[in-house]
């Protein structure tokens, strides 16, 4: 999953939420010294990642992909199913979309000092572009799948992809609607578990 989902999945506890965003830019067991909570927040990403990666209608999304981008369908994937997530967020949350990005980028400015340095480098340009908002908006998927590509410098063929999402429009939302579901649940109980030992 993608940044959206994984900040939705950490249901609205501070730590949780920071150490979920940040999970992507730590290396291995290189965390002992971030707080507990926020040690927990990499540990439940990385479960959470596990889990979307192994599922059977993630693979199903995948395989609509794989022949055009090989090992980027997931990246895509991850960001087609934040997409949906931002579309039909009135269905998750009583908070509207632009509250919650908003609440989430303050968060994460204030705790600026503690993110990772890859984190601190991406933070400003997501909260310039309001990526999390703009996920909801074909210009906004378009417009990351571009950055994407050009970080692999057009190997990945990613600035195509939005061509893909609007080909298989329904498929891909019937497929995110099935899948978050499963994960929602995946994720609580993972959360419990942490939470409590």
């Amino acid at each position: 999953m993608n940044f959206l989902a994984h900040l939705y999945l950490s249901k609205n506890n501070d730590e949780i939420m920071i150490g979920n965003f940040i999970a992507d830019h730590i290396k291995g067991n290189k965390f002992s010294h971030f707080s507990e909570n926020i040690q927990k927040g990499i540990i439940l990403h990385r479960a959470i990642d596990s889990y979307t990666d192994s599922h059977e209608i993630v693979r199903i999304s995948k395989r609509r992909l794989h022949e055009r981008y090989g090992h980027y369908d997931g990246i895509i994937i991850d960001i087609f199913y934040d997409h949906f997530l931002a579309i039909n967020w009135r269905d998750y949350s009583e908070i509207p979309l632009d509250i919650y990005v908003s609440s989430v980028y303050k968060l994460l400015e204030n705790n600026f000092d503690i993110l990772p340095e890859k984190t601190q480098h991406l933070l400003p340009y997501m909260v310039k572009y309001n990526w999390l908002y703009n996920y909801q908006f074909a210009k906004g998927i378009k417009d990351v799948l571009n950055g994407m590509n050009n970080r692999t410098n057009g190997k990945s063929m990613m600035n195509l992809a939005t061509e893909d999402l609007l080909l298989h429009y329904d498929s891909f939302h019937n497929d995110f609607t099935k899948f978050f579901k499963d994960l929602q649940h995946f994720s609580e109980i993972k959360t419990n578990e942490l939470l409590t030992n």
